[in-house]
């Protein structure tokens, strides 16, 4: 099992950093629990570039329901025992296991349309282009009088 002890705010002296940092689980790991995403706008569209590392391309799912856009990664890897060197002072695996998973939704409005949403994956960074959904322009009508 993999844990991390929590990294606590040494050189803070606010009363409101020691406060939150109390809440926090002792066993934490920072880098599991959000997927780091910087948003452009451009006159056009919307660019996410979100942080993925460690992920095949074949592992991420990118998904649109009622107007939000689900990024979601999943990997699970089991390595039978090591049939390596066996020196009495290294320890001996019997099985190594791991199991990383993540997701996280933005709200990109209910009129985009999945065909019209584009995804490039590289370097571990997952980059989604959402087109901005221009307003409808309604058009003044005019009334006679009769």
């Amino acid at each position: 099992m993999k844990t991390y002890l929590q990294k606590r705010n040494a050189g803070s002296d606010s009363f409101f950093d020691a406060f939150n940092d109390f809440f926090k689980p002792m066993f934490y790991d920072e880098h599991l629990d959000s997927m780091k995403t910087d948003i452009k706008e451009t006159d056009e569209n919307y660019q996410l570039e979100i942080e993925m590392p460690g992920f095949a391309k074949n592992e991420i799912q990118i998904s649109l329901e009622n107007g939000y856009l689900t990024v979601s990664a999943e990997k699970h890897t089991k390595e039978p025992a090591d049939e390596g060197e066996k020196d009495a002072k290294s320890p001996r695996y019997i099985r190594k296991e791991c199991s990383v998973s993540c997701q996280r939704s933005y709200y990109v409005g209910d009129d985009v349309e999945q065909e019209n949403i584009r995804a490039k994956y590289e370097n571990g960074m997952l980059c989604l282009t959402v087109p901005k959904v221009q307003p409808k322009k309604i058009a003044p009508h005019t009334i006679e009088i009769e």
